[in-house]
């Protein structure tokens, strides 16, 4: 084994044995029985696998368990408790835990949880550091991310990536769900072998799947956007599935359309839904993963300089606004803002003016799909929050929905209603039901511009 481990247990002689054994394993150890101590190093970004007691002198190890993650997304926790009850275990499970271990335990069932917990840790480093580092192909969209969102899908890429089970990639346009499965395949066993993205057009002929599978020869075969292929397309996948030859292909597909309400809707097969869906990976949208932006507009500044567009960089102000922005087009979509803000900027640093300038071109929220001729606002709405959610794969959105959604819907309502009141500020107040001040306040928190005419439906 090699990491650091940090033990936290009231009782000296578990302390003692703990790092002995882990010691003698190849581990660097730190114990303590206090568990203000233990978070203390956790903050300081010490340890790669905590073992903890329940019951300690100064608070209650299951309590920190969320404290743990929000600090150190990824750390995984063995809980070791003598409180042998299910509701201990349960606890622990709904806790995040990454094992639990009723007193007294037996020292080489530890020992083997701990190394696989130290080694899915590690793989789950080389992931991240592997796909964050900027690829040099021209343009590859870079999956960079700190946030606890990216960190718990790097985590689950790590999981997966050598398993037989096929992947289903979720995900908006411009996200990066066909990195996250050259991720999967490069860093997999199968590193060696052909990757092959199939697009609906190479199925087509009594030869396309033959052909296919031919290519793959045992490696990675992925079906992009599959939700746009045809009956004819999918029944093609569902009969080849059924006939893999060995040895057969890693299969994984991606899509941007959320295909168990196609298949309630009669468009895609139920059959391939459930062929396909071995492990669903959900890649967040932008608007989720704020806190990624500035390191991604960071990026993309260095891509342009590197590609002999100019040396740029963007004012607190102008970051500002574009951290609020909704990016419906997502990474890409924030790749050709900023190139387009390198070109068309005139001084070095980018101002929140030419931003907005830029920005004021471009569709404020992403707009509702599938909807029908006269549906009711609301029911558009909860479609399109359902999805939101189905696109999280099981997980839920990033804190703060409540805000962003609010701030979705009131910015394109204040621009339409200013919009068909000629920029009028008193009679937009008088039309939306408030008042003038909460409407002044309201385009200022919203940066929307008042003599801006555009049509937004």
């Amino acid at each position: 084994m090699d990491g650091t481990v940090l033990v936290a247990d009231d009782d000296r002689t578990i302390r003692t044995v703990l790092t002995q054994a882990l010691t003698r394993a190849g581990c660097k150890v730190h114990a303590t029985a206090s568990l203000m101590t233990l978070m203390r190093w956790v903050e300081e970004g010490k340890g790669d696998l905590v073992i903890s007691d329940v019951m300690m002198p100064d608070g209650n190890g299951l309590e920190a368990l969320p404290r743990i993650a929000q600090e150190r997304p990824g750390l995984p926790v063995i809980v070791i408790s003598a409180q042998n009850t299910i509701m201990t275990a349960i606890q622990a499970a709904e806790a995040d835990a990454y094992d639990y271990l009723p007193k007294p335990f037996d020292l080489p069932d530890l020992m083997k949880r701990a190394a696989r917990a130290l080694e899915q840790k590690r793989k789950a480093q080389v992931v991240t550091k592997a796909i964050e580092a900027p690829r040099t192909e021209g343009g590859d969209l870079p999956l960079v991310g700190r946030t606890a969102a990216m960190q718990a899908l790097y985590r689950l890429v790590a999981r997966v990536m050598n398993a037989d089970l096929p992947v289903l990639i979720s995900g908006e346009s411009g996200t990066g769900k066909s990195l996250i499965a050259r991720a999967i395949h490069d860093f997999s066993d199968r590193r060696t072998l052909p990757f092959v993205v199939a697009q609906a057009g190479d199925l087509q002929g009594a030869d396309g799947p033959s052909a296919l599978l031919a290519r793959a020869k045992g490696g990675s075969l992925v079906f992009d956007e599959v939700g746009d292929y045809d009956d004819e397309t999918q029944g093609r996948i569902v009969r080849m599935l059924d006939a893999l030859p060995d040895p057969a292909p890693r299969i994984m597909a991606t899509t941007q359309v959320d295909l168990s309400a196609l298949m309630e809707a009669g468009r895609f097969r139920q059959d391939l839904f459930y062929r396909l869906g071995g492990v669903t990976l959900a890649v967040p949208g932008l608007r989720e993963r704020v806190e990624d932006i500035p390191l991604l507009a960071e990026h993309f500044l260095t891509r342009a300089e590197r590609d002999g567009l100019g040396t740029r960089r963007f004012s607190s102000e102008a970051m500002g606004l574009v951290r609020a922005y909704a990016w419906p087009g997502n990474v890409r979509q924030l790749e050709n803002t900023i190139r387009r803000l390198v070109v068309t900027s005139s001084e070095e640093e980018i101002t929140r003016a030419e931003v907005e300038f830029v920005l004021g071109n471009q569709p404020a929220i992403e707009p509702l799909r599938q909807g029908g001729e006269g549906e009711k606002l609301s029911t558009s709405i909860a479609r399109h929050l359902r999805r939101y959610f189905d696109l999280h794969g099981g997980n839920l959105p990033a804190p703060g929905l409540y805000d962003r959604i609010l701030r979705e819907m009131e910015a394109p309502l204040i621009e339409i209603a200013l919009d068909a009141t000629g920029g009028n500020q008193a009679r937009c107040a008088d039309l939306l039901g408030i008042n003038r001040n909460t409407l002044r306040k309201k385009i200022t928190d919203l940066d929307i511009q008042v003599t801006r005419r555009r049509k937004l439906m």
